[in-house]
């Protein structure tokens, strides 16, 4: 009998190879996938179990390195555009935010240098991974046959460049390095799943600051993949942010932004706690001193 996974992970084995496999309830180990060869989320969905022992996990990497886009989309929660007070939009608000943001489950999120002491937040959100196949021109109807899977994003935000900053536009204060953990595993689409039912819960330093379900979201999963599509080519691998919940810091009385040595966690049903901590971000003398290459899985001059 064959045996396919519900859900991947990448990540270190205790040797430094780069692997793929499908997790153990408690991410310590995995069961590794057959050829377990580079990652490609046009595969994906042929991926079976081999019969070796399982895999040590050392560390967990992104289940995404290398999304050729990725899309966001704001004001989709009902409660938090009524935070924000904003009107709910008639159409899908999407912006881009930087492939290269893109970091792992225990990565740092570095505060920028450019940024204030006083305006990083945090957006946990349910992200949409594209494939197996490109998508065009779908119907809601027939929109989830090209979901590759789901996994957990913060879409880590300074809010003085999301505004006055960055010109008003949304992308600038989104696309810091390091602002767009994503992890720690990848829930594969599978027949009869509904991703519009879903717990999402944010916690900062140990308390719960968003607690809400994907069934809050004005534009559901389906309609937010056809509208998008539309004569628009996404890619596999594509990632898709369909919007972040009531309860984000600077809505709050006193706004709350993060610190440094903050712990930062994002929770989601079925994929796991995607926990990353702030920090600084380091320069070196002559500019940025090497940086971790998730796809190579080892430090690359930047």
């Amino acid at each position: 009998m064959i045996k396919r996974p519900s859900r991947l992970v990448r990540f270190l084995s205790k040797t430094g190879e780069t692997l793929l496999g499908s997790p153990s309830p408690c991410f310590k180990d995995a069961t590794l996938v057959k050829g377990c060869g580079p990652w490609r989320p046009g595969a994906a969905r042929e991926l079976t179990l081999a019969p070796d022992p399982q895999q040590q996990i050392h560390s967990l990497l992104t289940p995404i390195p290398n999304a050729p886009a990725i899309f966001c989309v704001g004001l989709n929660y009902k409660k938090h555009a009524k935070e924000a007070k904003m009107e709910l939009p008639r159409f899908p608000v999407f912006f881009l935010k930087n492939p290269a943001s893109i970091c792992g489950p225990g990565d740092d999120i570095k505060i920028p240098r450019v940024a204030s002491t006083n305006e990083v937040d945090f957006e946990g959100e349910l992200a949409i991974v594209i494939g197996p196949r490109p998508v065009k021109n779908v119907s809601p109807e027939d929109a989830l046959d090209f979901v590759l899977g789901y996994t957990s994003a913060n879409d880590v935000s300074a809010r003085r460049w999301q505004g006055k900053k960055g010109g008003g536009q949304w992308a600038r204060g989104k696309s810091f390095d390091t602002f767009c953990p994503l992890g720690p595993s990848l829930l594969l689409q599978q027949s009869g799943f509904d991703p519009d039912n879903l717990k999402i819960e944010t916690r900062l330093n140990g308390e719960t600051m968003q607690s809400s379900s994907t069934a809050d979201m004005n534009f559901n999963v389906p309609s937010l993949i056809s509208f998008l599509s539309e004569s628009t080519t996404l890619l596999p691998g594509t990632v898709i942010l369909t919007g972040t919940p009531e309860g984000v810091g600077y809505a709050r009385e006193p706004p709350v932004f993060f610190k440094v040595g903050d712990k930062v966690e994002v929770e989601i049903d079925g994929i796991g706690v995607l926990e990353n901590t702030v920090v600084e971000e380091e320069v070196g003398e002559h500019g940025a001193k090497q940086v971790w290459s998730h796809a190579l899985g080892k430090m690359i001059d930047p």
